[in-house]
């Protein structure tokens, strides 16, 4: 074999080689990134209930505190003589 063709043949190995390592580790990447789009859309998923549950609590709140307010305007105050 002459040595052209060897370091052809070298060339090669080496060029297939870092290709499929380069194709792997971008697949491992892809992986990844996916996995953490899902842990990010469960956290997401999770502030918004949090979110609407803070939500209804204020909105109880509020009618709890109007109420209270309606109820004391309703009470007849004493004159101040």
């Amino acid at each position: 074999m002459s040595t052209a063709s060897k370091v052809v043949l070298t060339v090669s190995v080496v060029l297939t080689l870092s290709t499929v390592a380069g194709v792997h580790l971008k697949q491992a990447w892809d992986r990844e990134r996916l996995r953490e789009g899902v842990v990010r859309d469960l956290e997401r998923l999770q502030r918004k209930k949090e979110s609407l549950r803070l939500l209804e609590e204020q909105k109880v709140l509020t009618r709890q505190l109007e109420e209270e307010r309606r109820r004391q305007e309703a009470e007849p105050r004493p004159q101040d003589t």
